[in-house]
């Protein structure tokens, strides 16, 4: 019985499932597993997938591939034996689509599967909290499957979904920076009065002004890089609104009226949403099929030919490895791991990610100690979960689309599906997701003030 009440592994929860501990599997892995051990364990299973889909996108891995005897239809054979795989589907940006499919799949069935469940009684809760090994075997399988997909439209209908998916994980991610912003700030405010305030003080206008100079630097850059005297206008409107927006806010952060509701809400927060902000603008403008709005950072760098004529690019290649890609795939690391183990007391931030604070906690919910000194995991949901299990997944779900996008860079795949190319949907879609994000964030600043009967504290 006592390894069904320590932090089970996935052979320990094996092993309950098949009855050769005498442990009952209400009382096994799933009640012992901690909240915060469960989504990070599903969070690794959505990094997993996207480090195999890096791996698969990598450049040249079709030649190695094709080097292995026997393998890829097209490569090196062996006599007798009849290559099989479709080594053009397995790597590069076909790969990332199944892979991602699958991905997002798993995490939707689990965020319909996980709809209400509100404490650890519920028999779902089992699920969601244990047998690691089975939901790997599902995901493999899922994943396997998706691979035999033919083409065909597949590959387009997709990649829409992708744009809405990511357009909405965006905004999740800005909210998880705001809630990030305000755990920080608060953080160091108590620290401040604790004591020695001028120091943890001078840390926050530090930061504070670091963020709004790297901010500013930006707007400078893309005024002079991606804007043209006599072309790129959507590029000057896209600046130029996202900058007056990021003042509006950052004014607003800092009302006296704002202050009084929200003690906590200052500059720290509105400087890092501004940061982001000018992120997403980059990202959208790098998408932009106009190349003469839209130089290479390589280019930059090094110029080495002249600047292309203005209209459609040609169809590219996909270079997940551009500057904005890593940038996002840090960020979306960043705010995976934060979603996983965050516990938030931002009223606004809660209602939006449709969490409560402190729900379901208890003084220590890792461990208790028992009377004969062994400590012993504990169930901290047994009255009330601490995190919305079906919004969890579907934030998962949105997650694995956005790293498609990512991934692939935002080109669609063209007509011939052979290549993949920039479009201006995915460009309005990634502004689209910046002008949201900021009125969610203004919202978090003015809800109490617009609503006053309402419950914020």
């Amino acid at each position: 019985m006592g390894a069904c009440l320590a932090l089970s592994s996935l052979a320990s929860c094996a092993s309950c499932l098949c009855g050769s501990a005498p442990c009952l599997l209400s009382s096994c892995c799933p009640s012992t597993y901690n909240s915060t051990m469960s989504r990070l364990a599903f969070s690794f299973l959505l990094l997993l997938g996207t480090l195999v889909s890096v791996i698969m996108i990598l450049p040249g891995m079709e030649e190695h591939l094709k080097k292995i005897p026997g393998f890829c239809m097209g490569g090196t054979t062996i006599p007798g034996i009849e290559n099989k795989v479709n080594c053009d589907i397995i790597v590069g940006y076909k790969s990332v689509y199944r892979m991602c499919f699958a991905m997002a799949c798993f995490f939707f069935l689990f965020s319909i599967i996980m709809i209400r469940v509100r404490s650890s009684k519920d028999p779902r809760a089992a699920i969601q909290n244990g047998f690691w090994f089975f939901k790997f075997l599902v995901l493999v399988g899922i994943t396997v499957g998706a691979f035999f997909i033919p083409d065909g439209i597949f590959n387009t209908v997709w990649y829409y979904f992708g744009m809405v998916g990511s357009f909405i994980f965006i905004i999740i991610q800005l909210i998880l920076l705001v809630d990030f912003a305000h755990s920080w700030n608060q953080s160091w405010l108590e620290k401040a009065e604790d004591g020695n305030s001028k120091c943890w003080f001078a840390a926050l206008l530090s930061f504070t002004i670091l963020h709004y100079a790297l901010a500013f630097a930006a707007v400078v850059l893309f005024y002079v890089f991606y804007t043209q005297p006599d072309d790129c206008t959507e590029h000057k409107v896209f600046i130029s609104l996202n900058l007056l927006f990021c003042i509006i806010v950052s004014i607003v952060a800092i009302l006296p009226k704002v202050q009084e509701a929200q003690p906590s809400s200052g500059l720290l927060q509105a400087s890092l949403i501004s940061l982001y902000t000018m992120y997403v603008t980059w990202s959208a403008m790098t998408n932009n099929p106009n190349k003469q709005c839209n130089p290479s950072l390589l280019g930059l760098v090094q110029p080495s030919s002249p600047t292309p004529p203005p209209g459609p690019a040609p169809t590219a290649s996909v270079q997940w490895w551009d500057a904005q890609g890593i940038v996002g795939l840090i960020i979306f690391l960043f705010c995976t791991l934060y979603a996983s183990i965050r516990s938030s007391n931002n009223a606004q931030v809660n209602k939006l990610m449709r969490t409560e604070e402190g729900q379901g906690l208890t003084a220590d919910p890792e461990v208790a100690t028992v009377d004969d000194g062994v400590r012993r995991a504990v169930d901290n949901e047994e009255e009330g979960v601490t995190y919305s299990y079906s919004f969890f997944h579907f934030s998962l779900f949105l997650a694995s689309l956005y790293i498609m996008m990512t991934l692939t860079n935002w080109f669609k795949p063209d007509t011939d599906y052979q290549a993949m190319q920039t479009t201006m949907p995915a460009v309005w879609v990634k502004i689209g997701s910046s002008w949201l994000g900021l009125a969610l964030y203004l919202w978090t600043l003015v809800a109490p003030l617009v609503l006053p009967d309402r419950d914020f504290n």
